[in-house]
């Protein structure tokens, strides 16, 4: 993992770059599933990628100020990464995404989660 201290802005996270093709691979998918679900299950999903990016974005943007609150920011982008896999399993047993994108989808945030866990420990 890249040396965070001197990334000049959270473009250049290898983490954040990570979570935001994950999640627009997400928001894609989401719009194929079935009109009911586009307020629900669709939504969820798509607010809850979205936020793993957004929370890295303003932890990112505090972290001068406070490494403490960098630190809120990241546990608080794990458990929206850790929501996504929960929507991910409903989407797959509901028969809206297939097993190797579930599969796929889940190994990339497993993998995310450990960036997050390990930007943590280092901050």
């Amino acid at each position: 993992m890249q040396n965070d201290k001197f990334v000049s802005n959270y473009h250049n996270l290898k983490v954040f770059q990570k979570t935001y093709v994950v999640s627009m691979d997400i928001h894609q998918s989401s719009l194929g599933f079935p009109k009911i679900e586009q307020f629900a299950l669709a939504d969820q999903l798509r607010r809850s990628s979205k936020s793993v990016c957004a929370n890295i974005v303003e932890g990112y943007g505090r972290q001068r100020q406070s490494k403490t609150e960098f630190k809120r920011f990241l546990m608080i982008a794990i458990g929206s990464a850790e929501e996504t896999t929960l929507w991910l399993k409903y989407a797959l047993d509901l028969s809206y995404i297939t097993l190797l994108h579930h599969d796929n989808l889940q190994a990339e945030y497993i993998s995310i989660i450990k960036m997050l866990h390990s930007m943590r420990n280092k901050s």
